[in-house]
């Protein structure tokens, strides 16, 4: 009758999660980190950050975590911070936007990265209790582009949170919140061990960076293969999608109550705190009689959190067998794969902190006679080592384990750990997150371009685009109308007549959402003339040009007549586009392209001459991205194994 309670209420909890996921907002599945990320790099990720997205991440998470599902709530943190940052800064949903003047300020590209940079970083120090750690996750992992001014506002963001955390950890002390609040506001406290060590003590630290980034890389490539089976499962159907969530949610109740009995019961110390019945605990009594407790029942049956909190206990080292720790490691290591990817909010952080905190207290336990160090910090540089590993990154989660557990002697150690860790992962494989995005099909562009970039040029690239579509300063309707509906592009050159006989020079680019705001509005000349400032701004507000999602479908009623008339497109283009000769490298190109943050690169000849076009070709983020140049230009995939082995 356990068992049945058991699955039955983790059941019905992930069957709430996954059925809003599948049927109101799909992309709420996921942990977001690699849609925020790529957002943050300049790629458009609809339907990621609206009231809906933000409601089934919140409801959909709580349902998933209270299910016992190897997953964490930091990544939904993340993407629920980065929601209601997005949402205040647009004034509210699509469909109900707040109007107010100030609202509107924010309603730009560069503004809403920033929030939603500020939102990300809010998120992190939510889920971890770490405001630093907050900040430089944001400065290291999500953002693309980073300016002094956007350091104060994450760390003013981060700073209320937890201050809003503190306080609301004061209410709720002595359990009054349910678990909420539960350890204080440092989550995973080692702060009452000393911390010993000396040169010798290098070799088992070396040795869990080296382990942790063999099993980071390991983790994704096995993550990869088994992401792209459940793309295949879930292209089937949403009826598919549920039932996978379902399986996954059975087979861990399933082993979680079941395992339990395969180990020994094992006698109490003091029998004043053990055995514990609770909700919570550190000696679950389970199967075995008075008197005793079941350890992996105590890392089994409890919170994920309070799993982490056991397994990093310090001062303690005959508390958990070494059968038990292998069993609870092999377990996590199977469901961290198979749970990710399901169709409920899920984040990455805690399932690597299990899997990692379990073999580095194995570690702890075979090299006790070779080490001082405790096997609860052992189990601290372990989770580290594998998160590392997996996600290679450096700074903001040292800070982050510093935070979490509160011992500054801790920091040499794992500085080591994090460092040989994302070495060793380096040479094997890309971090988790740059895996997904890859499967996500989203075009993220690194900071680094390819070494065989070097030897291609724009001009070359721009050899095997169709040619560019372009209008004149004053340009028919009709011919604008035509270009809208036959591409898809969102930029377009304009020209004009030079001062010399069949010269045309290059006035600027004019977006697509402009122009067809331009037939929205139905702003055309029966003659071909020159407009004057006052009739822009008497036609088009600022707020107005700022609205960038506009469709070619929504303009309608242009008659024949109108057809016929002419559009001034000097007033609504951008006199200043970035321009590059069609001689320079595509490596030097794809480095300007990233750090000015460009949608549209213009490529201008290195001569030009008498009825030649200003702008031989537009290059476009799609255009920069490796995977696209090299089945055009094969050969340069010799080139590239070429300067490896160099």
């Amino acid at each position: 009758m356990g068992f049945l309670y058991f699955l039955g209420t983790n059941f019905l909890l992930t069957f709430i999660a996954s059925i809003l996921c599948v049927c109101f907002a799909p992309t709420a599945a996921g942990p977001g980190i690699p849609e925020i990320k790529a957002y943050l790099n300049g790629v458009d990720t609809p339907n990621m950050y609206g009231a809906t997205v933000l409601f089934v991440k919140i409801i959909g998470s709580i349902g998933a975590v209270s299910a016992g599902l190897d997953l964490g709530k930091e990544g939904p943190l993340v993407h629920i911070g980065s929601c209601i940052a997005s949402l205040l800064g647009q004034g509210g949903p699509d469909n109900h936007r707040i109007k107010w003047k100030w609202v509107r300020y924010f309603n730009n590209d560069r503004d809403r990265r920033d929030l939603i940079t500020c939102g990300a970083s809010s998120g992190v120090c939510a889920a971890f209790r770490a405001p630093v750690g907050g900040v430089l996750f944001s400065l290291e992992e999500v953002a693309s582009w980073w300016r002094s001014a956007l350091l104060w506002r994450t760390f003013c963001s981060t700073a209320v949170v937890v201050v809003v955390l503190r306080a609301f950890i004061e209410l709720c002390h002595e359990g009054k919140c349910g678990l909420f609040g539960e350890g204080g506001l440092i989550m995973f406290d080692v702060s009452n061990v000393a911390v010993s060590y000396n040169v010798m003590d290098i070799v088992p630290v070396a040795i869990i960076g080296i382990i942790g980034g063999v099993l980071g890389s390991l983790y994704n490539y096995l993550l990869h293969k088994i992401l792209r089976v459940y793309n295949l499962i879930n292209q089937k159907g949403k009826i598919y999608k549920l039932l996978l969530s379902l399986s996954v949610s059975i087979f861990t109740s399933a082993c979680q109550y079941g395992l339990p009995f395969l180990v020994k019961c094992t006698p109490c110390d003091d029998l004043s705190m053990c055995p514990t019945n609770g909700k919570s605990g550190n000696y679950k009594q389970f199967n075995c009689p008075n008197g005793h407790y079941n350890d992996l029942a105590t890392l089994l049956l409890t919170t994920n959190d309070d799993a982490v909190r056991n397994i990093f206990s310090t001062n303690t080292p005959h508390e958990y067998q070494p059968f038990s720790i292998l069993i609870f490691f092999t377990l996590y290591c199977i469901l961290g794969l198979i749970t990710f990817g399901i169709a409920v909010p899920s984040g990455l952080f805690l399932p690597i902190i299990l899997i990692g905190s379990g073999y580095g207290r194995l570690l702890g336990i075979i090299m006790r006679p070779y080490t001082n160090i405790d096997h609860g910090l052992l189990a601290v540089l372990g989770a580290a080592s594998l998160m590392a590993g997996s996600m290679r990154m450096t700074v903001s989660l040292c800070v982050i384990f510093l935070e979490l557990t509160n011992n500054l002697l801790l920091l040499p150690i794992t500085m080591i750990v994090l460092l040989i860790a994302k070495t060793v992962g380096d040479s094997f494989n890309p971090s988790v997150y740059e895996m997904i995005l890859h499967l996500k099909g989203l075009p993220f562009m690194d900071a680094d371009p390819e070494p065989w970039m070097r030897n291609l040029s724009v001009g070359e690239l721009i050899d095997v685009k169709s040619s560019v579509v372009s209008f004149r300063g004053i340009e028919k309707v009709s011919n604008i109308v035509d270009a809208l509906k036959n591409t898809t592009h969102n930029g377009f050159p304009v020209m004009d007549d030079g001062d010399e006989v069949e010269i045309v020079k290059l006035h600027g680019v004019i977006l697509r959402a402009h122009l067809i705001k331009v037939l929205k509005k139905k702003w055309f000349l029966k003659e071909k003339r020159r407009t004057e400032e006052w009739e822009v701004r008497e036609k088009f507000s600022w707020v107005e040009l700022a609205e960038r999602e506009e469709n070619i479908e929504d303009v309608i009623g242009v008659t024949k007549e109108e057809m016929e008339m002419f559009v001034d497109l000097h007033p609504l283009t951008n006199t200043t586009p970035f321009t590059v000769l069609e001689s320079m490298s595509v490596a030097k190109a794809r480095i300007l392209f990233r750090q000015v943050g460009l949608r549209h690169m213009l490529v201008v000849p290195k001569y030009q001459a008498s009825g030649v076009s200003p702008v031989i070709g537009i290059l476009t983020r799609q255009d920069l991205l490796a995977y696209n140049i090299l089945p055009v230009f094969p050969h340069l995939e010799n080139s590239k194994g070429r300067e490896k082995s160099n």
